[in-house]
């Protein structure tokens, strides 16, 4: 089997000075991509800013003889966003691959998180992805070539106690993703979603001892797929967790029609509604197989 390359393309990956960004970037520069190793070296809160990590990760390709460059911009405001895809267009004058995986983690419950903490969040995840996607994705459909891969959560697809902020952005992100993946169907744009496991900083404070194996090299190889001119999927969820991948997607149950509905049927009919046995899985083109498939159900009057 040949190696999958990167040779000539150009990736972007914001939060890349540490844990699972530096792992991807040091893949795919591995690889032959020529990378932009975005992160501004902030704390775990989002505070502050250190040009360290971007720039060690940078020594460290460059060392193993690949090629880098350091962006130590913010994903949180617009303007961050597009600075960091412009440093791409400056030094290699366009961009194939954008990996967003910055993150920051502000905890409290729906009783107790400030607004401040609530925007911080959100400002860097799901904000930020569509502060670097927004500039990125119409020079990616213009080149009718693209591969995005954005970073949801367990947190966001299931929920977590008291980190609201954090499970609204992953959650936010399937949406986005959705519509990358459609509007860049037909220019060459593919865009999927990582859902990655692994012991990084985000883990402070949390006893793994007991873990299994989850370091950022095992989800790595996932992201380097999805990035990857062969990835052959897209709106979609891969998750990648202690040495286990697999695909996360949204599925419906067969549902029950009726031509008609009162609050009791509803009720009498919860236990048939709610029946998950076989379900219904629709596709990229989910929007319009949706509204199909319960057009066709009443049709058929079943």
């Amino acid at each position: 089997m040949a190696d999958y390359r990167f040779d000539d393309r150009i990736a972007v990956i914001t939060g890349a000075g540490r844990g699972l960004g530096r792992a991807y970037a040091l893949l795919l520069a591995a690889r032959g991509a020529k990378v932009i190793v975005n992160d501004p070296g902030g704390a775990i809160r989002g505070e502050g800013g250190d040009d360290g990590p971007a720039a060690d990760v940078v020594a460290e390709i460059r060392a193993l003889g690949g090629e880098a460059v350091a962006c130590t911009e913010s994903v949180a405001t617009p303007e961050g966003g597009r600075a960091i895809i412009d440093c791409a267009l400056d030094h290699y004058g366009r961009i194939d691959t954008l990996i967003h995986n910055a993150g920051n983690v502000r905890y409290g419950s729906m009783k107790e998180l400030s607004q401040e903490d609530f925007d911080a969040v959100l400002d860097v995840h799901l904000r930020g992805a569509f502060h670097v996607a927004r500039p990125a994705f119409p020079i990616m459909c213009k080149a009718g070539y693209g591969r995005i891969v954005l970073t949801s959560s367990i947190g966001g697809i299931y929920g977590n106690e008291n980190c609201v902020n954090y499970g609204m952005s992953k959650s936010g992100m399937i949406g986005l993703n959705n519509i990358l993946a459609l509007e860049g169907e037909a220019e060459g744009v593919r865009s999927n979603i990582i859902v990655p496991g692994a012991v990084t900083r985000m883990a402070e404070g949390i006893d793994v001892s007991a873990y299994p194996p989850m370091g950022p090299e095992l989800v790595a190889p996932v992201v380097g797929w999805l990035a990857h001119e062969s990835c052959s999927i897209t709106g979609q969820m891969l998750a990648s967790m202690a040495g286990r991948v697999a695909r996360v997607f949204i599925a419906e149950s067969q549902g029950v029609y009726q031509p008609d509905w009162s609050i009791e049927d509803v009720g009498e009919r919860i236990d048939a509604i709610m029946d998950s046995a076989d379900p219904v899985t629709f596709g990229l083109h989910g929007h319009v197989d949706h509204i199909r498939y319960s057009f066709g159900r009443a049709v058929a009057g079943k």
